[in-house]
């Protein structure tokens, strides 16, 4: 909310500006000191231009006058009190900003070249403590019922996110990196993927064809992997996850036998609740079936097995958070939360398409809500140098091709996910469509027609049995295609294609 340019939609009088009867935060001495600065040596603006903007100062007409001089300079022009008294003449606002008397003031109140940028720091502090008076404002109408339809815990989730927009807009001025330090971070990654088995200098998935694709998963980097349902797209991300879970642990077994890991794997499930999704897991995990399980249809040595396995991966440092329709804001609070207290080395969320956008916020556009959110994701990815990988639904018109094969162009709202994302991974199965084209006996004049068709049927069911494919079809910094992965459909289990997967032995957890 431009506190300049924007009254407070609650009146004059309302909110904490009103009971307190302060002025906003201001220092106007220091805007015209600036100004003065900017019109008597335009080369002043270079040291404000990466941080302040016309709407930053309190004084609209100070802002009109910043906006003029901004203008001129990045055209290659002088932006001196002539040029402006011509230009203010010519658009018929030359009274609007006080006349040549006050900007001949201005000139007068200058400050050294030097002094430049800190004047410009203290206009931009103001603004700052204006945005966050604005911002308490806010909070407080809410809580006295301006905005009906949000209850306290989304005017909380609200008010996170107004703090962490103005945060990351105007909390801190970025720059640049020294090259020599960006130097010695790339040179320290390369040197964990040299002495890394396998060449894996991120987190290890789990999966060996996928950390040598991608060299593991790695900081700050959003992942999507997209399917149509029945793929096993919740199936494959457990897996991922519970890969990297056992990589922390094994990271911590080698400083010493009574470390502990010092981060966990967040897994956001807004389709399944927390026990269906561990009973689901450790189906997987003890290789019995989860159907079985929950209809009791179990023997004694396997109920057994599936209690020491429940033991083991008890262990792993992996949280689940199964609060349905999660907004950005909410899982960015949680995450941080969870960052600060216990570490946090991986976020998956299932999936993309459950989420809601932060509270407050009202677009009809379901195309704007899903950039919002990939943004959001992108951001959290960043901010605390997690990989984050997100699930997603892909569109109908696979079904309409007769390659089932998924594209880019397949993805829901495909526009923002593919373009915020940095690897876009698609689960395929041939075996599901293979399966679902059986003959049926009426569909033939006779029995041998029938068997015929069922014999090369399940030549091509024995063909695609078992197995299935992760498609990379864009990745920011590595090669795409295809990496073939094993498949139990009784359990779905996602494993290496040429491991062994017999009873306890290879592609488990």
């Amino acid at each position: 909310m431009n506190t300049i340019d924007s009254p407070s939609p609650f009146g004059e009088t309302a909110g904490l500006l009103g009971l307190s009867q302060r002025l906003p935060p201001q220092n106007l001495a220091a805007e015209q000191g600036l100004l003065g600065a900017l019109l008597a040596n335009n080369k002043a603006y270079e040291r404000v231009s990466d941080f302040l903007a016309p709407e930053h100062f309190a004084d609209p007409i100070h802002g009109r006058i910043f906006r003029a001089i901004q203008r001129r300079v990045e055209a290659g022009q002088i932006a001196d009190v002539v040029m402006l008294r011509s230009e203010f003449e010519h658009s018929g606002l030359l009274d609007e900003v006080g006349g040549p008397a006050y900007l001949a003031q201005l000139l007068s109140a200058m400050v050294g070249i030097i002094n430049a940028g800190e004047y410009g720091r203290l206009v931009h502090d103001c603004w700052l403590r204006r945005q966050l008076v604005d911002a308490g404002e806010e909070v407080v109408n809410r809580a006295f019922g301006a905005e009906p339809e949000l209850d306290a815990r989304q005017q909380l989730e609200a008010a996170e996110q107004r703090l962490f927009e103005l945060a990351k807009d105007g909390g801190s001025e970025g720059g640049f990196k020294l090259f020599a330090r960006a130097l010695a971070e790339a040179v320290e990654q390369a040197e964990r993927a040299f002495s890394t088995p396998g060449g894996v200098s991120g987190l290890s998935s789990g999966l060996r064809d996928l950390d040598k694709k991608t060299g593991g998963l790695h900081p700050s980097d959003l992942m999507i992997l997209a399917g149509r349902p029945g793929m096993g797209k919740t199936a494959l991300a457990t897996k991922i996850a519970f890969g990297a879970a056992k990589a922390l642990v094994r990271e911590a077994e080698a400083k010493g036998p009574d470390v502990l890991p010092d981060a966990q794997v967040a897994i956001f499930s807004l389709e399944m609740s927390a026990d269906q999704l561990a009973t689901r897991l450790l189906a997987e995990a003890s290789r019995v079936s989860g159907d079985r399980i929950r209809r009791g249809a179990i023997e004694q040595r396997e109920f057994d097995e599936f209690v020491r396995v429940s033991r083991e991966l008890a262990t792993l440092p992996m949280v689940i958070d199964d609060t349905p329709a999660l907004s950005i804001s909410a899982l960015r609070t949680r995450c941080r939360r969870l960052k600060r207290t216990k570490g946090l080395a991986l976020v998956v969320v299932d999936y993309l398409q459950l989420m809601r956008p932060a509270p407050g916020t009202r677009t009809e556009n379901r195309v704007l809500e899903i950039s919002m959110i990939t943004q959001g994701l992108k951001a959290i990815a960043k901010e605390l140098e997690v990989p984050v990988m997100a699930l997603s639904q892909l569109s109908r018109a696979v079904e309409q091709r007769e390659d089932k094969r998924p594209q880019l162009s397949d993805l829901r709202e495909s526009g923002s996910i593919e373009q915020d994302a940095d690897i876009v991974m698609f689960v395929y199965r041939d075996e599901y469509y293979v399966q679902a084209q059986q003959p049926k006996p009426t569909a033939f004049e006779n029995d041998e027609k029938f068997h015929d068709a069922m014999t090369r049927w399940q030549a091509k069911m024995d063909e695609v049995h078992n197995k299935a494919d992760l498609i990379i079809a864009k990745q920011r910094h590595g090669p795409t295609g295809a990496i073939p992965l094993f498949f139990e459909a009784e359990f779905t289990r996602f494993g290496d294609l040429d491991m062994v997967h017999g009873e306890g032995r290879g592609g488990g957890y």
